[in-house]
């Protein structure tokens, strides 16, 4: 299986999860959606791992770095209940776990690497293994190219090319095979 294929067999039933979507309408940094910003920390932590053979397990960081901001509120206008419990930088790690949790049957890898991705702002919950420690890194990254703007990738450009490649993974593997995946 293809580098490109195995990415988008690992990530499709997340990507077209209704939770995910409506990440779509929530910035994350700049003028990014949560949305975008995850396919993008999923497809560099993916690249990296393919391009210098990491030895990670591809499986568990696609997910975890695609569900590290499963937080599904905009964090600009914080909701009352999720305000009460702390800072959003600090909190919607957990909160993320938890809805990963609820919505899909993730790894305890998988939930790692989406508790500890604020490290070193969540010094307490710092990376335990490769997949976790990429996944914290390319998210720095990313955000720091998004606040900046200098990132280049837009939400529509993203939002076409995951529409194009599931498209390709149906052709590929006939749709019963893509909506399993």
């Amino acid at each position: 299986m293809s580098g490109k294929t195995s990415f988008f067999k690992y990530s499709l039933p997340i990507l077209k999860d209704k939770n995910m979507l409506s990440s779509l309408k929530n910035t994350q940094h700049g003028t990014v959606s949560v949305f975008t910003h995850c396919i993008m920390v999923a497809k560099y932590s993916y690249l990296l791992n393919e391009i210098f053979d990491l030895k990670c397990d591809a499986k568990s960081l696609v997910r975890g770095a695609l569900l590290h901001d499963f937080f599904l509120y905009d964090w600009h206008r914080i909701p009352k209940e999720v305000a009460k419990e702390g800072l959003h930088g600090f909190k919607h790690p957990v909160i993320a776990a938890k809805n990963a949790r609820r919505e899909f049957d993730i790894s305890p890898k998988e939930y790692g690497i989406i508790i500890c991705h604020m490290w070193p702002l969540t010094f307490t919950r710092v990376p335990f293994n490769r997949e976790a420690w990429i996944v914290c890194c390319v998210d720095k990254y990313c955000s720091l190219m998004e606040t900046l703007g200098v990132q280049p990738y837009s939400n529509e450009k993203v939002k076409l090319w995951v529409e194009e490649n599931v498209k390709k993974l149906k052709k590929a593997y006939g749709k019963q095979a893509a909506l399993k995946a």
